[in-house]
Parts: C-alpha cells; sequence; structure tokens
C-alpha cells in the first residue's frame, strides 16, 4: 500500500512494524520515535507513523469552533504549542488566529473534546498527596494543561511526553450557563487569545477558559466551578455569597484589599472573604521552617511569629516548635538580598540567639519585637523587620563576577602624582579621570564661583580642576568609583559611571545634561551624581542627627512642607524629608543675583518680617526652607531659585531629528519656532549663520534628540 503525502514528494510505503532494533527511525510529522505502523519513503528514508500520515489536512476541533485548523508542515512564525507549551518545530495544526498545536496534541485534545477517552481508559489516576516531598521538582513545577492550576493538587492523568490533566477536568462540561453572562453560553475553548477573566479579573496565558465569544467573554475554570454560596467556619452566623466587593472591605484572613473581582461576602456582617482564602490547602511546607504548618481555624487574633505583625481568622501552625504564623509567611525566603546591605540576610524566629546591640529596624525607624521573627546580618548587628525586608522583593538581583564587596571602591581615576599632609595622611594631589581628557591637580583656591561638572553643584571645599580648560570636580566627586550598585534602583547591578547625557533624573527629577551620572546596563536609565551618592542613612547639614530611609512613611516635608509617602526620617525626632529637598544644593548662584544664596532652614528674627520671595514676588511659608543672601537681603522661594533646568550646562552642540543642523544650549528673548511665544527660559538655538531657528525646551519631545552629545571645542570632556 502506497501513499502520497502533501508533505513529500515521493510515495510512501506502507510498513506493517519495524523489523529490527537497528533500524530505528523518527515520525517527520511529529519526531517521536517510530514504534508501530508506518510510512516510508523508500528512497530517502522519510518516515510518518500511521497517525502523523493518516491526519486530515484540515481539522474541526470542538475546543477552536470558531475556524478550522489546517495541518502544515512547518510551524509558523509564532512556535509554541497553546496545548502543551512546548517548541514546535514538525507538523502543526495552524488557524489564521494564531492557534498553534502539535499534531499529537491537537488529535489528542480533539479525542477528550470527543470524549473519546480511548487513551486515557487505561492511564490508571494518581492520587494528590497532602505532602509533595516524594515528588520530582519537575511535578511539584506542573500545571494542569486544561484549568493551568497546579497539578498536585487535585488526583491526575499523565499523559506522557510531560502532558498532564487533572482527572476531573476530564470531564469537564464543554458547554455551561453562568450568572456572570447568563445571556449566552460559555464554550469550554483553547485560550488562543487571553482575555481577563470576569471573576478575577486576572488573564490567564494558556490552558483552556470558558468563552462567550461573540462578547469576548472569558471565565476561567476554576472561577467557573466556584459555588455561588458557601458556609464558612470563619463565620458561623450567616452563609457567604459570591458578589462583587463595592465596599472594598479587607479580607478577614489576609487583611488585604482587593480592588476588583468577585469574593465571598456577608453583607449583613460586613464580612468578606477572597475567594484564594476562603479554601487555602490544609498543609503547607516552605522553606522558612523545617517542618509542615497545619491549618487552624480559629476566629482569635494572634501576632504571627514569622513577621511580628497581626492576624485574624486563620493561621498555620507547627505543633511541634508551637509557631503559629500567617499562611503568606509560610513562603517567605530564608535567605533574601537586601539592596540596603552589602551581605544576605537570614531569617530567624530567635533573634536571642544572636548578640545583637541593636533592636531597631534599619529600614524604618521601630523597635523589632525580638519575641518574633526578623531578617538580620548577625555579623554586622543589621535587623530589618520582615515586612520591611520585602518592600524590595520586586528587586532584580544578579550574580555578577565584579559584584564583590569592594565593587564601590574601584576608582574612576589613576593617581598621577601625590602630597603628604602631615607624616601620615597622603593625598593624590594629581590625577587622570576617566570622564576628562586632561589631568586634573588638586585646589583649594576659594576664589570665583566655581561650579563642579560632575555634580553642577557649587564648590566650597578641595576640587580638582583642569588647568587647559574649564573643568573642575570636587574632591568626593572625582571620587566617586566608576562602577556602583544603588541601593534604590530594581536592577541591582552595578551601574557605569558616565557623562555628557541628556536625562532627566527620575530620582530628583531635575535635567542634566553635561554632569557626571550613573547608567543601569540594563534598563538604560540614568541617576544624576548627587542622587547616586546619597546613602540610605545620610548625614544632613540641616539637622543634628542621622536620617533612614523609610518607605512607608506618612507625614509631612520639613523642608517643603509636602505630603510625604517615603521620606528620609530621623528616629529620635519628628524629622523628615523626602529626596528632592534632602539633595538642594546648600549654596547656589543665581542668574539674577551677585552673591551666592545659602539654604535657610529656619527663619531668622533679623529678616522675619519679609516673608515672600523676591524672585516670583509670592509670599513665602516662614516654617519651609528657603534660600537667602544675607549680603544683598534676597530670599526666595526653593522652587524659584532651583529650577528642574538649573542644571543644564549652557552651550554644547546637539542634534535634533525635526531640524537639520546643529543646535546648542541658551537663554536668549526670541520668539519660539514652535508656540511663537518669547523664549524667557532654557531654549536650544541653531548654531549655522543665517539661520534663525530657536526653540523652547518644553515644546520639544525629548525623544527627538539623538542622545550622544557632540563635544565642543572648549569643552574639556569626552
Amino acid at each position: 500500500m502506497e501513499l502520497q503525502h502533501f508533505s513529500h514528494k515521493h510515495p510512501l510505503v506502507f510498513i506493517e512494524k519495524q523489523n529490527h532494533e537497528s533500524e530505528k527511525a523518527y515520525c517527520s510529522g511529529c519526531g517521536e520515535l517510530v514504534s508501530g505502523s508506518s510510512f516510508r519513503c523508500v528512497e530517502c528514508g522519510y518516515y510518518l507513523d500511521k497517525l502523523c500520515a493518516e491526519a486530515s489536512s484540515e481539522i474541526n476541533h470542538p475546543f477552536h469552533c470558531n475556524h478550522s485548523l489546517k495541518l502544515q508542515v512547518s510551524p509558523p512564525f509564532r512556535n509554541i504549542c497553546d496545548f502543551c507549551d512546548k517548541g514546535l518545530d514538525k507538523f502543526v495544526y495552524h488557524c489564521s488566529c494564531d492557534l498553534n498545536l502539535h499534531i499529537k496534541c491537537a488529535l489528542l485534545s480533539k479525542s477528550i473534546a470527543a470524549k473519546g477517552f480511548g487513551k486515557l481508559d487505561d492511564i490508571p489516576h494518581k492520587e494528590a498527596l497532602v505532602s509533595i516531598e516524594n515528588f520530582s521538582e519537575e511535578l511539584k513545577g506542573a500545571k494542569c494543561f486544561a484549568c493551568w492550576q497546579r497539578l498536585l493538587d487535585f488526583a491526575y492523568l499523565d499523559l506522557g511526553h510531560g502532558i498532564f490533566l487533572h482527572k476531573k477536568c476530564v470531564d469537564l462540561p464543554t458547554e455551561i450557563i453562568h450568572f456572570l453572562h447568563s445571556q449566552h453560553s460559555l464554550i469550554l475553548q483553547f485560550n488562543s487569545k487571553p482575555l481577563p477573566c470576569q471573576m478575577c479579573k486576572k488573564t490567564q496565558l494558556k490552558g483552556f477558559v470558558y468563552r462567550c465569544s461573540p462578547c469576548e467573554v472569558a471565565l476561567h475554570i476554576t472561577c467557573a466551578e466556584l459555588p455561588t454560596k458557601i458556609n464558612h467556619l470563619c463565620h458561623r452566623n450567616h452563609p457567604l455569597f459570591l458578589k462583587f466587593d463595592p465596599e472594598s472591605l479587607p479580607c478577614q484572613i489576609c487583611q488585604n484589599t482587593q480592588d476588583e473581582g468577585l469574593v465571598y461576602c456577608c453583607s449583613i456582617c460586613k464580612f468578606k472573604l477572597h475567594v484564594d482564602c476562603a479554601s487555602p490547602p490544609p498543609i503547607i511546607k516552605g522553606e522558612i521552617h523545617e517542618h509542615p504548618f497545619t491549618l487552624f481555624w480559629k476566629q482569635l487574633p494572634f501576632i504571627c511569629d514569622a513577621c511580628g505583625t497581626t492576624g485574624n481568622c486563620a493561621s498555620y501552625t507547627c505543633y511541634k516548635c508551637s509557631l503559629t504564623i500567617h499562611g503568606n509567611c509560610i513562603s517567605l525566603p530564608p535567605i533574601i538580598k537586601f539592596p540596603r546591605h552589602r551581605h544576605p540576610l537570614s531569617h530567624t524566629f530567635i533573634l536571642g540567639q544572636y548578640e545583637m546591640k541593636t533592636l531597631i529596624c534599619e529600614a524604618c525607624p521601630e523597635k523589632v519585637n525580638a519575641q518574633h521573627g526578623v531578617y538580620c546580618c548577625s555579623d554586622c548587628n543589621y535587623v530589618v523587620h520582615a515586612d520591611c525586608a520585602q518592600e524590595y522583593s520586586w528587586f532584580s538581583f544578579y550574580e555578577l563576577e565584579d559584584m564583590d564587596e569592594g565593587l564601590n571602591e574601584k576608582s574612576a581615576f589613576a593617581v598621577i602624582k601625590v602630597s603628604k599632609l602631615g607624616e601620615d595622611i597622603v593625598i593624590a594631589s594629581e590625577i587622570k579621570h576617566l570622564n576628562h581628557q586632561h589631568n586634573l591637580v588638586l585646589s583649594n583656591d576659594s576664589e570665583g564661583h566655581k561650579v563642579c561638572d560632575g555634580c553642577m553643584l557649587s564648590i566650597s571645599t578641595l576640587f580638582y580642576c583642569c588647568s587647559q580648560c574649564e573643568f573642575f570636580l570636587h574632591k568626593s566627586c572625582a571620587e566617586a568609583p566608576k562602577k556602583k550598585k544603588l541601593w534604590f534602583h530594581r536592577h541591582q547591578s552595578p551601574l557605569t559611571l558616565t557623562s555628557n547625557h541628556i536625562f532627566r533624573c527620575p530620582r530628583c527629577f531635575y535635567w542634566f545634561n553635561a554632569s557626571f551620572a550613573y547608567k543601569c546596563n540594563i534598563c538604560k536609565s540614568y541617576r544624576c551624581l548627587a542622587c547616586a551618592l546619597i546613602s540610605d542613612t545620610p548625614t544632613f547639614e540641616g539637622h543634628k542627627h542621622r536620617l533612614y530611609r523609610y518607605d512607608k512613611y506618612e507625614g509631612q516635608c520639613n523642608g517643603c512642607g509636602d505630603q510625604l509617602h517615603a521620606a528620609y526620617v530621623c528616629k529620635d525626632c519628628k524629622f523628615a524629608v523626602h529626596n528632592r529637598c534632602l539633595r538642594l544644593p546648600s549654596k547656589i548662584l543665581h542668574e539674577y543675583d551677585e552673591y551666592p544664596l545659602i539654604l535657610t532652614y529656619h527663619e531668622d528674627n533679623l529678616y522675619s518680617e519679609y516673608t515672600y520671595c523676591d524672585i516670583c514676588e509670592e509670599t513665602r511659608n516662614p516654617n519651609h526652607w528657603f534660600y537667602h543672601c544675607a549680603i544683598c537681603s534676597t530670599s526666595a522661594h526653593r522652587e524659584c531659585v532651583v529650577k528642574r533646568h538649573s542644571y543644564m550646562k549652557l552651550g554644547g552642540s546637539y542634534r535634533m531629528r525635526s531640524h537639520p543642523h546643529q543646535l546648542t544650549f541658551t537663554k536668549k528673548i526670541s520668539a519660539c519656532h514652535v508656540c511663537h511665544q518669547p523664549c524667557l527660559d532654557l531654549s536650544l538655538e541653531c548654531l549655522k549663520n543665517g539661520c534663525d531657528y530657536i526653540v523652547h525646551l518644553e515644546c520639544i519631545t525629548w525623544q527627538s534628540f539623538n542622545y550622544s552629545f557632540i563635544q565642543r571645542e572648549d569643552e574639556g570632556t569626552s
């Protein structure tokens, strides 16, 4: 018997069975080893097993009722199977709506949909066990290919080739009527076009969903199975009904508020449970503790032994160790990387085993309770609340060769000459910095107003200067390392010191174009040098005590009076500032003032009667910080002195896509070519003689810049 298959140019001959072990062959349709009946090309050894050879070139699939699926020899551009989530490289059933299935996956799922369990009857189901310790790592992370939920939560079938189905999902109804979409039936379909579930509002990327295609409505299988009414041990007075929660009440188990989706509610008692919290697993084993935890239903408040915060209704208990914790805390990692400390932190239930010198949390101004679990570094006497440590769990940490403890000490300059200060102190008197082409010499010359080219702030201490061009660097800015991890940046990989890029610092919101900056090589974002060098526990000229970064602080900024949601806080007194006020320059020269203005933290009686701003001529709040010149009695708002473009350097040469000539930064009162209003602030002017193009910086989309800085002839930077 011969077959002329569309996938091959030669006729294929039917073979009842492979004769010898040495004649191993693989099917060109599914890639599996041929073991039964097959078709073979005598001329070139092309094989198709009988199932692939006789598969229809086009099928109507019950789980994809809108279109037919056509058999193709090779996969389309997107080469992932929508059933098994594995790669496609052989025959594929494809739909124009971008559904793609292995040939065997398409036929198997079609058989299941048609209740043709010939392939399933001989497979005994495997019971779900309370403990999963004896299962392989593959099974622990496996999911049911229908509902896409954790496989080991229910009895399941192993169909081979890494394909699993919950036993209950084999018998799912293919059509249902649901109260959330009662006007049409919902049909069980491949999730080829992921839609948010009408119940939980989450989007499932794989598996099956109940769908109404005309209305583009979808329900997850697990959501569709939820009962609309339950009786619960946490609320025995009344039944709980499944409904949307208009009052956004906190769940009585996890204490969190759900923004959208359905919950179980008792409207009489204002009682609410999240759907997931209503039926938690009875036993959970986590890495945080050596024993499993058992669910304990009781309407009693408790203090969690893992995090030290209160809980209600449901808890998990280790009876061997007398530990009671939140269900969520079981998944706490035993060791974490914390961006504000150089060593990993370990979780402990017994802080007293370490000789800690302090019980103050390093991430907030509150004391830790030694009777409950915390994260700590015993070597450094460093302790953090468990909840505070989790504030940074969304950060990404990277294992790189150069991320050692000495990373921040790798210098950005080479020492050319050194000088002695006394007998023991040696200081670099001449250096070659990687961000400047000439050597820099140490100086303490205080004549004139100099601005640091690293941070764009005034110079009043030791600095390095270039004898060949107007280039200055604070000694502290010159000593900034060439690579540095920033504790506040989500990518915990070293950022690289660079210069001469146009960017807006997302930390302080000021614009820069010629200063030093740290660039993240992952997200390509920049942080200005001043913000990058602020630690999480900085000292500050305007306050006598050390400050600590607190990400959950609620209150007012002592600098500007703004409402705070995160701040640098003093643990000893009621003082808090946000980052923008903390990094304000202590001295700055304003364009309309002859003398530098000094940042002033308290109103002095000498000039308290003049509580108005000499720049905008509006009143000032005497309780807020301001800039003042004692020589000319000038006082001004902080925001009138330090504007978002105050750190932009005039001059330079730039390119912009919308203009053919080179542009330079300037301040000139001319009509803007975009808005036709006078340019009173920073603007860009054309350098070409005869071209009068000038435009407000505010009128330009920043993305129109070619961000590479074009060096000026009189600028000594590179």
